[in-house]
Parts: structure tokens; sequence; C-alpha cells
């Protein structure tokens, strides 16, 4: 009988060390709501993964948080303190990511946002960017404006944080580079019309519009500035770098210049650039789950996030069992340990001062022609 109870308690070890040693991710995205469009083809790229990172068996748990903060916070903590994991993706909407970065530093897990989410100084100790900073793309954005001739430019952007990131970044970007903002105006994300703003900024008659907003809802206000005449160049931020943009504005948005990491425009790039083999590789895994042009903005940075983690968990296993809050500093610690290197979107570059990642050379432009991406 003894014998027995000694060989089932050594099963039972056996059973709980092999539990420990699962990685678990809590994702929680906008799968509903104003920002589904970003959060949707995030969670597509899931798809993407493989079952197991460093030979340790992956669990991905995927709840919505309907582009909700206090949805998204709920569903942060219930995945450290019910589900126990060892990281937290999410959100693709920044209202959302930059209210869980606060349970992230609370529970010392880290955290990858899949938004640019703004962070006070030490606020992001345990939080990570996969997206883009705005200055990164602002700075892309504002060269280009400044070749094309710019001087004035009006701003139509959310009153959230994404939309007052951009106008911040925008602001001291443009004035550094002799550009005048001349105008500013600003709506919710769930606004249907944007009427009255789009006349004070058509009168204002800038060079340029920039307009902030994501996904499919990125169409609304660009329509609304055609339609009331404006003539002159119309610009979007990286969260309306998908096909939605011109699904919904169709006529409207052509001509646009659009702000993006290299992985939506992967065959465009010169054969030297460092993305490019990272890019193309996510292009035809992604297209030949959801079809020809499919390929977006967001499910990139899903499948970027799988080269940090190939990189950091085998560092982290060193120092810890999956399932522990050793193993969760370790995997911090392994991700901003200042290795540079190239992924579909750019080249990551994070350290322990610096949780944005992205270099400044990460951006492209690009242009609405026929319909389809054209890199400037």
């Amino acid at each position: 009988m003894l014998k027995k109870t000694l060989v089932a308690a050594a099963l039972a070890a056996l059973c709980s060390q092999a539990a420990l040693a699962d990685i678990t991710i809590g994702v929680t995205l906008p799968l509903t709501g104003p920002a589904s469009g970003l959060g949707i083809p995030v969670n597509n790229g899931f798809k993407l993964w493989p079952d197991k990172i460093a030979g340790e068996k992956l669990n991905l748990i995927v709840l919505d948080d309907a582009t909700d903060p206090t949805s998204g916070v709920k569903n942060a903590r219930r995945f450290v303190s019910d589900d126990k994991v060892d990281l937290i993706i999410g959100s693709a909407a920044t209202p959302v990511a930059v209210a869980m970065a606060e349970v992230a530093a609370e529970s010392q897990t880290p955290q990858i946002a899949m938004s640019p989410i703004p962070l006070g100084p030490g606020k992001d100790a345990w939080s990570f960017r996969m997206a883009h900073g705005s200055a990164v793309m602002a700075q892309a954005m504002v060269d280009h404006m400044k070749k094309q001739g710019v001087k004035t430019a009006g701003f139509l952007g959310y009153t959230d944080a994404y939309g007052e990131t951009w106008l911040k970044e925008f602001s001291a970007k443009a004035e550094a580079a002799g550009i005048k903002l001349v105008a500013t105006e600003r709506f919710q994300r769930t606004d249907t019309s944007v009427t009255a703003q789009a006349l004070k900024l058509t009168a204002a008659n800038p060079d340029a519009m920039l307009v902030v907003a994501s996904g499919s809802g990125a169409a609304m206000p660009h329509v609304a500035i055609v339609e009331r005449g404006y003539k002159g160049k119309i610009y979007q931020t990286h969260a309306a770098a998908s096909r939605d943009l011109m699904r919904v504005g169709g006529k409207a948005v052509e001509g646009a210049y659009v702000v993006s990491g290299p992985a939506v425009v992967a065959e465009q790039l010169p054969d030297a650039h460092p993305s490019k083999p990272h890019a193309l590789k996510y292009v035809a895994a992604y297209e030949k789950l959801f079809g020809p042009g499919s390929r977006n903005q967001f499910a990139a940075h899903t499948y970027d996030a799988l080269l940090v983690l190939e990189q950091a968990v085998p560092v982290a296993m060193k120092k810890g069992k999956p399932g522990t809050p050793a193993f969760r500093a370790a995997l911090k610690d392994a991700i901003e340990a200042g290795n540079k290197f190239a992924v579909s979107q750019g080249v990551l570059d994070y350290t322990p001062q610096d949780h944005w990642g992205f270099t400044s050379d990460s951006a492209v432009v690009m242009k609405v022609v026929n319909g389809d991406w054209k890199v400037e």
C-alpha cells in the first residue's frame, strides 16, 4: 500500500510539474465595439502561432473587452488572479491598454500592448508596446509632408488617449519642421458624423489634413472632409492601415497617405530592408488562411509578438518555470535585454529604459492608388 501511495504521489508531482511548465497567456482585445476593426485581425494573427514555444505547451485565453477600459481591466484582473498567466497581451484599443497597464504593474506580470499606449515615466515598467509609437510614425509623416511642400495642416482626431498622443507628437514635430497647425478638431470613437468639424477644417483650408482614427472608422471623417470640398492632401495614422479604409471610403480615399509598418507592403520593400524576410513570411501565412489582400498592420503585430517570445522565453526558462513569479520577472528582463532584431514591422530595440521598441526607421508612408497601397 505504501509503495502504491509513493508511486501515485510521484506521478502527481510529475503531472504538477508538467502543468506548471505550460506557458499561459491572457489576451484581451476589442472583438466588438468601435475598435473591433483592430481587435479582430489581431486575434486572427494568433491562428499563425504554434502550439509550443521553446518546447513548452502554449495556452492562450482570449477575451473580448468590447473597446471598454472597464472590461479590459476586469479581464486583466481575471488573468492574473484566476488564470495565473505568465503574460498579458492587449488591448488593441489604446484607452483599454492604458487602463490594463496598472494591473500589469500591480501584479508584476509582463504586458505586450497591441497599441501605442502613452504611459508616464516608470508607469511602463511591466508594459511593452508592440504597435509603433506615435513619435516614430509622426516623424515619418512630417518628413513626407515637408517633401510635399506642406506649410499648414489641420487635425481631426479622437478625443481619447490615441488622439491625444498623436496631437502632441504631431504638433511638436510639425512645428520643428516649419509646418503650422492652423485648425484642430476632435470627435468620439462612437460618433457617426463629423460634419461640423469637417466644415471648420475645410474653412481653414490647410495644405494637408491629418485624420487620427482607426480601422473602418477612419473612413468616415476622411469622407466627410472630401465631401465638404477639401482638395488638399489627407494623411492617416497607422491605425488606419488596413483595407477597411478603402472598402468603406471608396473613391473618397484615393490619394490618401497612410503611415504604416512595412509588413503591409512586404513585396514593395527593397531586398536590403531588414524586415522584408519576416514581412513576406507573415503575408504568405496570413493570406493563405484569410485570402489574398487580407494582410493588415494589426495581425502583423501578433506575428511579431511571437518572434519576441521565441527569443525571450528560452532565456526566461533558465531562471524560472512558467506559472511562477520568477518566470514572469525573467520574461520581462529577457524582453528588455536590449537585443536589437528585425521583425515584420521594423527593427525592435527594447531596453530597460525604452519599452517602445521600434527604431525611428521602422515606418513607411503609403499612398492609396487605384484602391491599393503604393509605397511612397
